[in-house]
């Protein structure tokens, strides 16, 4: 089970980084085009800075996600410096297993705004309903509840392995 979800993981990350490629060289050529446009022609595309704010959200989630699969995100860890080096598994996979949780109410809450928000049929720009840009809420905490899961299941083995 954890080798299919390995595999699976290892996939999305690909994914997640060909797409936070593709993103960014968006990001710069819409950026760059208004710049120009603006300096140049006096005018500018009306809807690029939306859409720009948007490609910044999906930028932000993915990248976290990103960061979740390499354990270089945000953390704030006081208890390991206090309690003997063989706890560390034991810890690792409460706190592991405690954040997948919440990430995965967090992906559940996200997906319901994003189906409220499908009812409200709110259009961002050029008919594209707003919607569309924030599934990357809910694919976000869900996939970085996974990687938690995944590394809680590695503590285990690991605390498993230390006795």
């Amino acid at each position: 089970m954890t080798n299919l979800l390995r595999k699976t993981d290892h996939l999305l990350e690909k994914f997640e980084a060909g797409l936070i490629c593709l993103l960014l060289s968006t990001m710069i050529l819409f950026s760059f085009g208004q710049v120009l446009l603006r300096n140049f022609f006096n005018q500018g595309i009306l809807w690029a800075d939306i859409f720009l704010r948007q490609l910044v959200l999906w930028l932000g989630f993915i990248g976290a996600s990103l960061a979740v699969r390499e354990m270089r995100h945000i953390s704030i860890s006081f208890l390991p410096q206090f309690l003997p080096a063989t706890w560390k598994p034991r810890v690792d996979f409460v706190v592991y297993l405690f954040t997948s949780a919440i990430s995965g109410i967090l992906a559940y809450a996200a997906w319901e705004f994003v189906i409220l928000e499908k009812e409200f049929e709110s259009i961002l720009f050029l008919n594209v309903p707003v919607w569309i840009f924030q599934t990357v809420l809910p694919y976000s905490f869900f996939i970085i509840s996974l990687r938690f899961l995944i590394k809680s299941f590695d503590s285990l083995m690991a605390s498993i392995k230390s006795k």
